[in-house]
């Protein structure tokens, strides 16, 4: 299977730990809606949920540059 379980775990962890940003925009946008904090009346909140996810995903993206950057040295 695996010739190094740790290289593999450690792998694994830094995947988690980029997709997190993108996770908790997402859990952002959840809450709101599930706590009624935004209706469908509220002012701009297409304009809000967008940069609330874009910034969650470039904020993944950024990490996980930087994990492979760091995988290449």
């Amino acid at each position: 299977m695996f010739s190094n379980p740790k290289k593999h775990a450690f792998q694994m962890i830094k995947i988690a730990i980029a997709f997190l940003p993108w996770l908790i925009s997402l859990y952002i946008l959840y809450s709101l809606d599930s706590s009624g904090t935004w209706t469908s009346e509220t002012a701009h909140r297409g304009k809000m949920s967008v940069a609330i996810l874009a910034t969650g995903m470039t904020l993944s993206f950024l990490i996980h540059s930087y994990f492979s950057k760091i995988m290449k040295k």
